[in-house]
């Protein structure tokens, strides 16, 4: 009707310009129909919401089971802005505001809240929302609400890049694990609420960042460790009670006007002194009585040896006898320290030598000594260690001069060398089921009926010969807990071996089942592999974005991926490379030629990083996706690297279908395998800074398979999971 009146206007104005074409009343008029037609259209362009925003509303509607209560909202078309949806605030074309807190709505979020890039609010707490909290949110919040729901797992690494958000409430969940490393860049944020949760560990050190906080609470959750993270921060409220923090409260937090911190095991008083002779800290020094000045050197005039009260120095003799007297008491404690350190090696010992001998005995302690603390963090580094200063005394108190066990927990048991020989019938042929770069690996028979898998390493692979060392790096590896990671469940550090023991994950690798499958009874359907490829990119996410610091797993490949028997993945040798010598130098062209994983700039200068694991993640997607194998020799030149034949064929759809593995028979969707081969272009990019992280990865995948759960609901393959046999084709076109 517009386009219809502004037509007739044009019309009308070019008759008049033909009848009087150096009329200026011509001119007048086209100008004024101009204008009109412009303020006619306005109205109407305003009306329309961005096309991004309407299609992550859309899916937003449609994961909460489409509910009645959001009067307006649709699935398909509409215009939030223009017809006013129910919660939805706009500026312009921009969704600017969603509330729609208290409405009692189920179901998920959805998968494209990142589109709202003009969201500034959002808020859905007090509903009865699920499952875990998306991992892409809109980038550009300041408030986000999410409170008093039913929502799981962890806090989203994307709360990491929002530098406007201001407050954040997510009290009032199933939330777990640790809080993760989320708040390095949160410095705008004023109101933290994590109460009510399930996170354990202790509170991340990047909370510390956090420099225009002034409300935190973290009540009734499972927190350990201490508070000393919060001491730089300017709190004004702080509740931390029903936790399991111990140790000191810092002095610095009881002046916090609300503070409370009952249902603790914290030690009673304020925190204690720091030891003698401890260094003022920066910027403190002038409060300290010891401090020299310029003044210091200039006497008082009446020669009584005063400080002088006019350049606020001390006097010569008042300096001297601090000086002396600070020297006295320094010297005082290091003999009492020297003797009770003699006197404990002693007894350790049970030395019976001569003075002398004894002097050369405690030099060599001392020398190993310094060597243990140079070198035990270095081979660790891709774990989260204990605390330092816990590691450091209980290595003071070692035994015979070396640093024994650092004494952070270990939840892997301890087994004897007999009791698995007994096992694996003393490590015979016919347990062996695998080997790698460390070692064999047996299947373990104990006599309770448990069946395990033991990797009995090679001791001229492993870097951490002394035991202390040993044992921290099997402390960090039994707390990786993730259902798509193998678990470690023991180990054993006795007569010179060192043997790692898992939970035994009994149908084959990924490896195996793509490649060596005897018969074809066993082959992945479509739906299988895309689950696979999600279930191992949420173990490398927890291993990247989850661990602190990150865990960078430097040996991923389909070997390394283990299936159950719903063919559910899990990933094997999460932390073992912190067991092998010089990870970051190791010789790549070996790995490069023998298995065609490792990204290009290991190949080039030897290092290795989280996104070289996203690259060998990326290869594993295109074994999946061509059942070929990542180097392959019996093929022709062109066609040997996996990665350099594929990659310029992903965008090309005539080329994708081709390069499907052929024991697919053409089951499956051409819209996912596309959507597949998309995630796989962005993962195997040569250059490390273009790569996704894990978690848009496994955002990508989950897109892939919730675009699919209408058409899920009607089959009878739920899970996506089956084999194949000759009776039953399992053929599920959901994806």
């Amino acid at each position: 009707m517009l386009l219809h009146s502004v037509e007739t206007s044009l019309l009308f104005e070019l008759r008049i310009t033909t009848m009087a074409t150096d009329s200026h009343f011509a001119r007048s008029f086209f100008q004024l129909v101009l204008v009109a037609a412009i303020f006619d259209i306005l109205p109407l362009v305003k009306s329309i919401t961005d096309s991004s925003d309407v299609q992550a509303l859309q899916v937003m509607y449609t994961s909460l089971n489409s509910p009645s209560q959001l009067t307006g909202w649709t699935s398909g078309g509409g215009d939030p802005c223009g017809e006013s949806w129910k919660g939805i605030t706009c500026e312009g074309s921009a969704v600017v505001s969603i509330d729609i807190s208290g409405l009692g709505l189920d179901g998920t979020m959805g998968y494209m809240l990142a589109n709202l890039v003009s969201l500034k609010n959002f808020d859905v707490s007090d509903n009865k929302i699920h499952d875990s909290v998306p991992y892409q949110l809109p980038p550009n919040l300041t408030s986000l609400n999410l409170a008093k729901n039913n929502l799981s797992g962890n806090l989203p690494y994307s709360i990491s890049i929002m530098p406007s958000l201001n407050y954040l409430n997510v009290s009032h969940n199933s939330l777990s694990q640790s809080i993760g490393d989320v708040f390095s860049n949160g410095s705008a944020l004023a109101i933290l609420d994590l109460s009510f949760n399930n996170f354990s560990s202790d509170l991340p050190n990047a909370m510390g960042s956090l420099s225009n906080l002034s409300s935190l609470y973290v009540q009734n959750n499972q927190l350990t460790g201490s508070l000393n993270v919060l001491t730089s921060l300017p709190l004004t409220t702080l509740n931390v009670a029903n936790n399991h923090f111990a140790g000191w409260i810092p002095g610095e937090l009881l002046s916090i006007p609300s503070f409370i911190y009952g249902g603790n095991t914290f030690d009673n008083g304020p925190a204690p002194p720091p030891p003698p002779f401890t260094p003022p800290p920066p910027g403190k020094s002038h409060g300290n009585r010891n401090h020299t000045g310029s003044g210091t050197h200039k006497s008082d005039s009446n020669g009584e040896g005063e400080a002088s009260h006019s350049n606020g120095g001390l006097a010569i003799g008042a300096l001297v006898g601090i000086i002396l007297g600070s020297v006295s008491l320094a010297l005082i404690a290091l003999l009492i320290l020297v003797v009770c350190i003699r006197k404990h090696k002693w007894k350790d010992t049970g030395a019976r030598t001569s003075g002398a001998s004894l002097s050369v005995r405690t030099n060599s302690v001392n020398t190993d000594m310094q060597e243990q603390r140079v070198k035990p963090m270095a081979a660790v580094t891709d774990l989260k260690p204990p605390p330092a200063e816990k590691v450091m005394v209980d290595r003071l108190h070692g035994k015979n001069g070396t640093a024994k066990r650092a004494k952070s927990p270990i939840t892997a048991t301890s087994y004897t060398v007999a009791s698995l020989q007994t096992a694996t019938n003393s490590f015979s042929q016919e347990f062996l089921i695998g080997e790698g770069s460390l070692g064999r690996v047996y299947r373990a028979d104990f006599p309770n009926g448990k069946i395990m898998a033991v990797k009995k390493i090679d001791n001229a692979a492993l870097s951490l010969q002394e035991e202390d060392n040993f044992l921290e790096a099997i402390s960090n590896m039994s707390r990786l807990r993730h259902p798509n990671i193998v678990t470690l469940a023991g180990y054993c550090a006795e007569h010179g071996q060192r043997l790692l023991v898992y939970e035994y994950v009994g149908n084959g690798s990924l490896h195996d089942m793509l490649h060596f499958s005897e018969d074809g009874s066993k082959i992945l359907t479509w739906n299988a592999r895309v689950r696979v490829a999600l279930g191992t990119a949420r173990a490398l996410e927890y291993l990247h974005e989850v661990c602190l610091p990150s865990v960078v797993h430097r040996n991923f490949k389909s070997a390394n991926i283990l299936l159950d028997e719903e063919l559910n993945p899990h990933l094997s040798d999460c932390g073992v490379a912190a067991l092998t010598p010089n990870p970051e130098r190791q010789v790549s062209t070996q790995m490069v030629g023998q298995f065609g994983y490792s990204a290009p700039e290991f190949a080039l200068s030897g290092v290795y990083t989280v996104k070289s694991d996203v690259y060998s993640f990326g290869v594993v997607m295109l074994e999946l996706l061509t059942g070929r194998k990542p180097l392959d020799s019996s093929r022709v030149r062109s066609e040997q690297s996996l990665v350099r034949w594929a990659t310029p064929q992903l965008h090309d759809i005539d080329a994708l279908a081709k390069m499907v593995d052929p024991a697919l028979n053409g089951m499956y969707a051409a819209k996912s395998l596309s959507r597949f081969a998309d995630i796989i272009a962005l993962c195997v990019q040569p250059e490390p800074e273009f790569r996704p992280p894990m978690s848009e990865v496994v955002q990508a995948l989950v897109r892939l398979v919730q675009r699919a759960s209408v058409v899920k609901r009607r089959s009878n393959d739920e899970s996506g999971f089956s084999y194949r046999t000759p009776d039953h084709e399992a053929i599920d076109m959901s994806f």
